[in-house]
């Protein structure tokens, strides 16, 4: 989950969109045999994903410095017999699953990157690297795609076309300089030889239990932009304020009125959030402070609403700080779009979902305001990120991502596989089974 902002803006979400038709199957396009053999493999390497994902979490490494974590991962992917890349984008790490049969290529996505979060978990695989921690479930991420490698590459002869496995680096936000994360790859070609057709992710969720999907179609998650604000006022002796203009008093009249910009100035149907989560300013508890810094965030699941965000926002600032004779500076950078689930791609999968797992466990989900830089490759295919539970039965409420007591339950990533497992076999497969399947895709 994004923890900082990407300095990139997105261009029409659908216009680079390359379409590539689904149906929606009328029967299960798995069948019984193929989905026993697979729910067999899957607890034959149960143990050992465990094992994966409790050396991952305690072995955590930041963004663009998953050097370990890339090593495990290529090595397992080699041992699995796929065709595997490495230093792409950095440290991250593609491998290819070519099946017995033709056909188009799909892709699973995985973040490898942790947190700079001092874990405060007693068990015994906590993490060993102070000051970072595995607290947005990314071990988790890894632990699936390199699970379902696992079991696709023993069922490679029911496979048209290959699976295309992509573990990236830089998830969290980069390191100032660097270039990284999902644009990184693209630019690399990730997406290509051979083009990839469809991409699926997922996330753990704390707020749905162990063994609930949550899915929806269209905007899963809000774009992340990040801003800057800094109010350049007069010092003065605090016990003469009219001596000087106090950037303090100024700072707190623009964080108010920020607000009224959701409350006010966006219709209220259309999701929208400002948030400062950082001030900075002064000297001394006597002193008219001269100078504060602020630092926040904007969501927003609209590209209208979010192009007007910035002139809003300085508006106020202007008016605000010309008000009192001060003067400003105000930084706002583009960051990730909005998460897009593309509505064909998902309603075929979600009957998928329902037979390999059940009805009941399928969650329809409202969109969310956190942000994902697995948006980037949602623009450029269509795509499916589905939100996993995590949460263990009972409770009533679990630490949330980015907590330091962060712990999702470990019998989600079985069911994580085996989600993964279906939606790769039978996208390909309705794709064979559709006429055309292989003629170059649409671009719209």
């Amino acid at each position: 989950m994004r923890s900082r902002t990407v300095k990139l803006i997105s261009g029409c979400l659908l216009s680079a969109l390359v379409l590539w038709p689904f149906q929606v199957p009328g029967q299960p396009v798995i069948d019984q045999k193929l989905a026993r053999t697979i729910d067999q493999e899957i607890e034959k390497n149960r143990a050992e994903m465990i094992k994966v994902r409790r050396f991952l979490h305690m072995n955590p490494e930041l963004s663009n410095r998953e050097f370990e974590t890339a090593r495990l991962v290529a090595s397992k992917l080699s041992s699995l017999g796929l065709e595997v890349k490495t230093g792409v984008a950095g440290t991250g790490v593609v491998g290819l699953l070519r099946g017995a049969q033709p056909g188009p290529t799909v892709a699973i996505r995985a973040d490898m990157d942790a947190l700079p979060v001092q874990e405060l978990n007693t068990f015994p695989y906590r993490s060993l690297n102070p000051g970072v921690m595995h607290a947005c479930g990314h071990d988790v991420h890894i632990t699936i795609a390199l699970g379902a490698a696992t079991v696709l590459s023993t069922i490679k002869n029911r496979i048209q076309g290959n699976v295309k496995f992509i573990f990236q680096p830089a998830e969290e936000g980069l390191p100032p300089g660097e270039e990284g994360g999902a644009a990184l790859m693209i630019k690399e070609g990730v997406l290509d030889n051979p083009p990839v057709r469809a991409i699926f992710a997922l996330h753990v969720w704390p707020e749905l239990r162990v063994g609930q999907v949550g899915y929806a179609a269209g905007y899963l998650m809000a774009s992340s932009d990040n801003f800057t604000i800094t109010v350049e006022g007069k010092s003065a002796h605090a016990a003469r304020p009219q001596e000087g203009i106090d950037a303090v008093v100024l700072a707190a009249e623009i964080i108010s009125n920020l607000q009224t910009i959701v409350s006010r100035a966006i219709d209220p149907t259309e999701p929208a959030v400002i948030t400062i989560g950082k001030v900075q300013g002064g000297t001394r508890a006597n002193i008219i402070a001269e100078k504060v810094e602020m630092e926040g965030t904007v969501r927003t699941l609209n590209d209208a609403v979010r192009d007007r965000m910035p002139v809003l926002m300085e508006n106020i600032i202007r008016g605000l700080t010309g008000s009192y004779g001060a003067g400003y500076s105000f930084k706002y950078e583009k960051g990730t779009p909005p998460v897009y689930n593309h509505p064909d791609l998902v309603q075929a999968m979600v009957p998928v979902l329902e037979n390999a797992l059940s009805p009941d466990q399928l969650v329809p989900v409202k969109p969310q305001m956190v942000a994902e830089d697995f948006a980037l490759l949602a623009e450029k295919v269509p795509a499916l990120m589905f939100l996993l539970g995590v949460r263990s039965p009972g409770q009533s409420s679990a630490p949330p991502l980015h907590s330091p007591y962060f712990n999702p339950d470990e019998r989600a990533i079985p069911v994580g596989i085996k989600a993964m497992c279906h939606l790769v076999i039978s996208a390909l497969e309705q794709q064979a089974s559709l006429k055309g399947a292989n003629q170059p895709a649409i671009v719209r």
